[in-house]
């Protein structure tokens, strides 16, 4: 089974304009992410996609695999479908640019999902432990079945605890995604879905059209950087970790 990782890399982000490139204690945020992916030794081939030159030619000058994808794409799903159709493979590894703490011990099990001949895609999720978390619309939560399969994803607080239930467990999704191949060729070809478009939520649109979502459960809580401030963030860890 051949297994590829992808990076989406989009200069234009609405909060964080040109964040890619951000300067991540003397290197490309992006950069921090290729290589982080790389150290895995999980994959057969590592690829940032990107929609910029300037993101193309960093990529390159570091010596790292790139390719270009059309700036017209609605969502990132359908940037990695592009660049998937260029290549041989029978996995995709979908990880966002903006996650440069990504490692081993989260993706391995995200990979051996797809041992399992019935699962076409797989996503990550974590135990909520803030409580503002909980109430936060940008943290996305995920409700799954007694075969971890993904029920429903939702900016709002999933399940409702109608009677003050104690120690029920609410899951945030952790946007790494894979997909078996075939099953991300047909992304772009669903309609974008009710759901979908109400809760801005890509991933709704497998549901929608009746492809389970394997969930992987994972203590890794993520790191996206989206704002200026999550940078620094980062810095302050890497800092910490140097030490």
């Amino acid at each position: 089974m051949k297994i590829v990782a992808i990076i989406p890399a989009r200069y234009a982000s609405t909060r964080f304009p040109g964040k890619p490139l951000a300067d991540l204690n003397g290197k490309p945020l992006i950069l921090h992410v290729y290589e982080a992916v790389l150290k895995t030794e999980l994959f057969d081939d590592v690829i940032v996609a990107t929609d910029e030159v300037i993101i193309f030619d960093t990529i390159r000058r570091f010596g790292g695999r790139v390719m270009k994808a059309l700036s017209t794409h609605k969502s990132g799903t359908d940037r990695i479908e592009e660049v998937c159709r260029k290549i041989l493979c029978d996995v995709v590894v979908n990880v966002q640019g903006d996650e440069p703490f990504i490692n081993k011990k989260t993706l391995q099990p995200l990979i051996a999902a797809f041992n399992d001949t019935t699962v076409q895609v797989a996503s990550l999720c974590t135990p909520i432990k803030e409580e503002e978390e909980l109430h936060n619309p940008n943290t996305v939560k995920v409700v799954t079945d007694l075969n971890n399969n993904a029920l429903y994803f939702s900016r709002a607080t999933i399940p409702f605890n109608r009677d003050d239930i104690k120690n029920v467990e609410y899951l945030k999704h952790i946007g790494v995604y894979a997909y078996r191949k075939n099953i991300l060729m047909k992304f772009p070809k669903l309609p974008a879905s009710n759901y979908e478009n109400i809760e801005k939520l890509e991933q709704l649109r497998f549901l929608e059209n009746g492809i389970q979502i394997k969930m992987i459960k994972t203590d890794y809580e993520g790191f996206g950087i989206d704002t200026p401030q999550d940078l620094e963030k980062a810095k302050f860890i890497l800092q910490q970790r140097r030490k």
